[in-house]
């Protein structure tokens, strides 16, 4: 006595089949098409250390505009060795900040702000910037209070910095003593920039020499112009914690635009 075999018409396995590729080709098109946004047009990084604080926090989401400076190797995940050099390259404005990719390895993304431009003269002497000759002003203002981490909250100076150019900001000092506040003087060697973090005395950035720190930045190591806090978050948070998603968010950074 024979069996009956159940088998599906002979015209559903194409369909099926089919209907595999379309998927594969719509995860491929997506996939190309948010591999040339983040290419050309945008990237997110996330914060992960205090040495911009106070404007940005560890936590922070941000959007880098990648156009902004023009394209280098750095601009494509990897950094392949495609090409030297820039293409459409633009000139950064000082007080810009911006993420760019540690001289030393080439790979490690940071984010600082821009100083020193290609042939200034830069010293700091008791946590001043001298430009050129010229102290960069410096208002002080009311101390504020920062989170070190190990569950205590520590006072800090802030000042308000104003560049030649009229931009100004926020920067924390703990003291005019500290290991960063004396240094240079430092010559901007040409297609080379210079940054400091905002939270001066917590910042390893161009003040040290590129063996230990930044030194001077390559322009071709640019990578963009970080230009608004699109989310945030304090350190509670956590991805397989999804309450804190929204019991640790900083809805007063959302869509903040970076000064």
């Amino acid at each position: 006595m024979s069996e009956n075999v159940h088998s599906a018409p002979a015209s559903d396995k194409p369909d099926a089949v089919q209907e595999i590729v379309e998927i594969v080709k719509t995860v491929v098109y997506a996939l190309l098409i948010a591999l040339v946004l983040r290419v050309l047009l945008f990237q997110p990084f996330t914060i992960p250390s205090a040495s911009m604080e106070p404007n940005l926090l560890e936590g922070d989401y941000i959007i880098v505009s990648k156009y902004a400076y023009g394209y280098s190797r750095h601009s494509i995940p990897f950094s392949p060795p495609l090409f030297e050099g820039r293409i459409a390259a633009r000139d950064p404005s000082r007080g810009d900040i911006i993420v760019f990719k540690l001289p030393r390895d080439g790979r490690t993304d940071y984010i600082k702000r821009l100083i020193g431009l290609p042939g200034d003269r830069i010293e700091v002497r008791g946590g001043q910037i001298i430009l050129n000759g010229q102290p960069v002003p410096r208002e002080a203002m009311s101390p504020g209070l920062i989170d070190t981490g190990y569950g205590f909250t520590r006072e800090v100076m802030r000042f308000r910095e104003t560049l030649p150019d009229g931009r100004s900001y926020v920067t924390y000092d703990m003291g005019p003593d500290g290991e960063m506040d004396d240094k240079g003087p430092f010559v901007v060697p040409e297609g080379h920039y210079f940054f400091m973090g905002d939270n001066r005395d917590n910042s390893l950035d161009s003040r040290a020499p590129a063996e230990i720190g930044v030194g001077y930045v390559p322009a071709e190591n640019l990578v963009g112009k970080a230009e608004i806090i699109l989310l945030s978050w304090e350190r509670a948070a956590s991805l397989f914690k999804p309450w804190t998603w929204v019991t640790e968010a900083r809805p007063g950074r959302f869509f903040n635009i970076l000064q």
